[in-house]
């Protein structure tokens, strides 16, 4: 188990990286995070929802995302609650103090899905939530060593130097667990070390002697490693300065969902993708799109208390595009309803108008993987464009309305999705990974204004070689051999 001194610590690139390396040894291996709090999030082969970095440490592995990788996941909907996602569903929604109550429900769905990946797989890499030292969620724990003690799993602990004060937050998270705790962590990885390893030898040595942990391994800081973000948002791009740059401008919700639909654009030469905070004036650019919300209603008065309904307006005045993803589509019809409050108190609030459709939020959520056709006409330098598209929805909103008649996908299921203005300008889906093919991102962008065909840009083909990157520098910087003794059956 994986265990770290804060959150973003490293702790999923880790995992990712020692599944892929287990996997390249043919090892049955399987990805596992008992309890997960995220708002980026996959759909599985079975059908359920998990935490998109679990997705991701399951293709290191070479499987497809399944439930049990992720028992528990916890999408939060404010600062105090959260929609619970049991074995891949919506369960509830729970306030904090009444989820600490419902831990031990929890627990017994962790313990579930372990022993079903305990009989299929040779090894499983577990990975902790935030801080195993949190001193006010230990009792009940499930996330971090309330689970490594219920099924006797050794942990390493690791620490991002980058932040400042490793030495610090690795003692001081040992010297916060009990007895029993501290004997099954077998040592520490050092995350992010820029510079001269000998530098860092000395600190190394008196952690060893300090704590009679050794330090596992350092790890480089690697630049430019593009993999899935559990939350948080990666702004880091390459741009081409020789050639035609299109500006995509996306508010950053208080509630924001699934932002690694936005990747694909990140990676593109040819896009200066722009995210857009609180408090921060809508910059000018070719093509706005509105993405996902866990809580659309609250986002919307978010997306109009930040300026952009005036901007959105201006921006298509003179020529711009729009697009809604999932919750953002909803936000561009006529109105929300939520009359059972399934993601705050029940009401309806407004939407911005520039789609005939109105959308009712309900308690069953659509969860599927789908993939069709764009509906939409763009000339690019390739000619005409196959738009294929690939992705998945995630949603529990149902929306009617006269803008149906011209939807933004047709759906190879016969069923269409989404909607289109009458003049072409705005466009709305509940297709999540809508940029991550080469042909429906090149549409889009097309449609969008840029008139130059980007790079060919495969964002599987990504994923596989940055996984291959990262499994090396653990093989360089890691004893393997030591850390996983066993055999592969």
């Amino acid at each position: 188990m994986v265990q770290g001194t804060t959150s973003d610590a490293g702790k999923s690139i880790l995992v990712a990286g020692l599944c892929r390396v287990l996997a390249r040894r043919g090892c049955r291996v399987a990805p596992f995070k008992p309890q997960n709090m995220a708002l980026n999030s996959a759909v599985t082969v079975d059908g359920g929802e998990i935490g998109r970095a679990q997705a991701l440490q399951a293709q290191a592995c070479g499987l497809k995302p399944h439930t049990d990788m992720n028992p528990v996941l916890l999408k939060p909907t404010s600062d105090t609650g959260a929609q619970i996602i049991i074995h891949g569903h919506a369960v509830s929604h729970l306030d904090a103090r009444a989820y600490h109550d419902y831990k031990t429900i929890a627990m017994e769905a962790v313990l579930e899905s372990y022993r079903r990946l305990m009989q299929r797989y040779d090894y499983i890499v577990v990975e902790g939530a935030g801080s195993p030292a949190e001193i006010n969620l230990r009792e009940r724990d499930i996330a971090n060593m309330g689970f490594a003690e219920r099924v006797d799993c050794p942990v390493i602990i690791v620490a991002d130097i980058d932040r400042g004060g490793v030495f610090a937050h690795l003692v001081g998270t040992l010297a916060l667990l009990s007895d029993s705790e501290q004997d099954r962590v077998s040592g520490f990885v050092i995350n992010k070390f820029r510079g001269d390893i000998g530098l860092l030898q000395p600190g190394n040595d008196w952690l060893e002697n300090k704590t009679g942990k050794p330090v596992l391994g350092v790890l480089p800081y690697l630049q430019g490693l593009h993999l899935d973000a559990e939350d948080a948002i990666d702004t880091d791009q390459v741009l081409s300065h020789n050639a035609e740059v299109l500006t995509v401008a996306v508010p950053v919700f208080s509630r924001i969902s699934n932002h690694t639909d936005f990747d694909a654009l990140r990676l593109h030469p040819q896009v200066d993708l722009k995210f857009v905070g609180p408090g921060a004036k809508p910059p000018p650019a070719d093509l706005i799109v509105l993405p996902g919300s866990k809580n659309v209603r609250m986002d919307l008065n978010w997306l109009r208390n930040n300026g952009w309904c005036e901007s959105i307006t201006r921006h298509l005045r003179y020529g711009g595009k729009v697009i809604g993803i999932c919750g953002g589509f909803q936000m561009l019809g006529h109105g929300i309803s939520d009359t059972e409050g399934i993601e705050g108190p029940p009401g309806f609030t407004q939407g911005l108008g520039w789609l005939d459709i109105e959308t009712e939020l309900r308690c069953q959520k659509q969860l599927r993987q789908a993939g069709g056709t764009l509906n939409i006409e763009a000339s690019t330098e390739r000619g005409s464009v196959d738009a294929l598209v690939e992705g998945y929805e995630i949603h529990c909103g149902i929306s009617s309305g006269a803008g149906l008649a011209r939807p933004a996908v047709r759906l190879r299921d016969g069923r269409d999705d989404g909607a289109i203005s009458a003049d072409g300008r705005v466009l709305g889906t509940y297709l999540h990974g809508l940029f991550d093919q080469t042909a429906s991102r090149d549409a889009l962008l097309a449609w969008a204004g840029l008139r130059v065909a980007g790079e060919e840009l495969d964002v599987a083909a990504v994923r596989e070689r940055e996984l291959n990157r990262l499994a090396d520098v653990l093989e360089n910087e890691i004893d393997c051999d030591a850390l996983f003794p066993r055999s592969c059956s």
